[in-house]
């Protein structure tokens, strides 16, 4: 570890933190489609990173962070969230153009500047978009899950992180209600074609698609329900 870490191999570290569930390895599939980048580079860093003692490579299965991987990860996530409090409460952007921000914060911010800036801010737990700041010291309570939309059970529970489709997307999905922090509960799943959510009593229905492409945190588990077919998605929420 004496070579300084490329802002790539952060953000792959960060990714794995996030997309984690238990002791499950993130799919190396997976990996690649949420960092927008193709099978063959992800796996490729994925080898470099395990070369370096911060992941553990398990061929066909996927990628797990080591400690030293997960400590570098949660770094990154804590200053990630600071910047995102400062941004919005300090300065008054939209949560959403904080985070844009502050994601490229993190990488140029010092541990020494991190920890002045969470004093300055009172030491917040929690970020602009109601999500954990990881504490100074150590890891979490308990590991911050992500995964797509589309792939939460029907009766699921869960708050949106991210959004990662086209500005005239999320500008439609913002309208719903659904943007980060919001909390979603799913009501009918269409596999393949729509799902059918629940967000501050209102019920819209997705595209496929574009529930791939939002990344929540699990609040509830899902409950054994029967899924509806003949869900339709309006065609507003359709991906361009």
């Amino acid at each position: 570890m004496s070579d300084p870490m490329t802002e790539a191999a952060e953000m792959y570290l960060l990714r794995i933190a996030l997309l984690s569930e238990g002791e499950e390895p993130v799919p190396i599939s997976q990996l690649a489609e949420t960092l927008h980048v193709s099978p063959i580079s992800a796996n490729q860093m994925c080898r470099k990173l395990e070369s370096r003692g911060l992941v553990d490579y398990q061929p066909y299965k996927g990628v797990t962070l080591t400690l030293q991987g997960e400590a570098i990860a949660l770094r990154m996530l804590r200053k990630r969230r600071l910047w995102e409090v400062f941004l919005a409460e300090k300065l008054g952007l939209d949560p959403q153009d904080a985070e844009d921000v502050a994601c490229r914060f993190e990488h140029v911010t010092p541990e020494d500047l991190a920890e002045r800036l969470a004093d300055y801010l009172g030491n917040p737990t929690l970020s602009p978009q109601r999500q954990l700041i990881p504490p100074r010291f150590g890891g979490v309570q308990r590991r911050m899950t992500l995964r797509p939309l589309a792939a939460v059970g029907v009766g699921a529970r869960v708050q949106v992180t991210n959004i990662l489709t086209d500005a005239t997307t999320k500008a439609f999905l913002r309208d719903q209600g659904i943007g980060p922090g919001a909390i979603v509960t799913i009501l009918a799943s269409a596999p393949e074609k729509a799902l059918l959510v629940a967000v501050d009593g209102q019920r819209v229905s997705l595209a496929a698609d574009i529930a791939q492409k939002i990344d929540v945190t699990p609040l509830d588990e899902a409950r054994p329900e029967a899924p509806l077919h003949d869900v339709q998605a309006p065609r507003q929420a359709r991906a361009s």
